[in-house]
């Protein structure tokens, strides 16, 4: 089968120098396969080449057919947000902890690496959410969250009080610690340690889920994703509120804001080994049934 693979952009997690072993070894590997490689620019210097091919991240799309990122899920987060409007798939290693969306540890970069980019792969798209601030009918900053948005109260020790609207239609008012809001991709992530559920990644849904709230029937829903979730706050006293997209924070919300979040137009694409088995990711992951042994399942390299 063949790929349209030529030119694979590498991104590295740029604060971490324990990824240059990886990195110089990935990179000697793509170039022994005569592909052209592009690092970018803020951890090309953990590679140990005399001639390294590097360029911004934001700018390494417009150049590459295919991206690998390498360490943990926050890595393939920041690589997902800078690629999604150029449609080209991402591969995770992972130099990560758990490693829900990396999916290639590094001693089996060469068995499971090589037949992807020979077209042996699984692909599937996960989508992404945009955020907007409003500031008197004005967008006063966007961002792009792969796994979740979230308003936390924010050097404050009282609750904030937010209104969620779904398409402009009231859902309810809460006095809480913060909601987030939740991809599938996200399901796995703060939102299951704040007590919702886990989505299959092909559904086309969002999770609401309340940061401790006031009152304990204010539990988590599950809505589609076609909609766009304008969020307000109902206080009388200024407090200053923080939105977060992933882990980038937007600061100094203030209660006369709206958060207005909506799916991005354009999934991120995901190429996964042959064999990719979400239920066995969750099982091996979360230590599901780690008592029940007829469990062979083997991703298949």
């Amino acid at each position: 089968m063949q790929t349209p693979f030529k030119t694979i952009g590498i991104i590295g997690k740029p604060s971490d120098p324990s990824i240059a072993d990886t990195l110089t070894v990935l990179h000697a590997f793509l170039k022994q396969h005569h592909y052209t490689v592009i690092v970018a620019k803020n951890s090309a210097h953990f590679i140990d080449h005399p001639s390294v091919k590097s360029c911004a991240l934001s700018e390494l799309g417009q150049y590459c057919e295919l991206v690998i990122a390498v360490g943990g899920d926050g890595t393939f987060l920041a690589a997902a947000r800078a690629i999604v409007e150029f449609d080209i798939p991402l591969i995770g290693i992972n130099l990560g902890r758990l490693g829900f969306l990396v999916d290639i540890s590094p001693h089996e970069l060469f068995d499971k690496l090589l037949p992807i980019l020979q077209g042996h792969y699984s692909e599937e798209k996960r989508s992404l959410l945009r955020a907007k601030i409003i500031r008197d009918q004005t967008v006063i900053h966007e961002e792009t969250a792969v796994n979740e948005v979230v308003i936390h109260r924010w050097v404050t020790p009282s609750m904030i009080e937010i209104i969620t609207k779904i398409d402009n239609v009231f859902l309810n008012s809460q006095r809480s610690d913060g909601l987030i809001i939740s991809t599938p991709t996200g399901s796995t992530a703060y939102s299951l340690s704040a007590g919702g559920p886990i989505l299959h990644p092909s559904l086309n849904a969002l999770i609401l889920v309340p940061l401790n709230p006031h009152t304990l029937s204010n539990r988590p829903i599950v809505i589609d994703d076609s909609v766009e979730i304008e969020i307000s706050f109902c206080q009388t006293k200024q407090i200053n509120a923080l939105v977060t997209c992933d882990h980038i924070e937007i600061p100094e919300v203030l209660i006369s804001d709206k958060i207005l979040i909506k799916k991005e137009p354009k999934p991120i694409r995901i190429l996964h080994p042959e064999g990719h088995d979400f239920f066995y990711i969750l099982r091996h992951k979360l230590n599901w049934s780690s008592g029940y042994h007829t469990d062979t399942h083997v991703i298949k390299s």
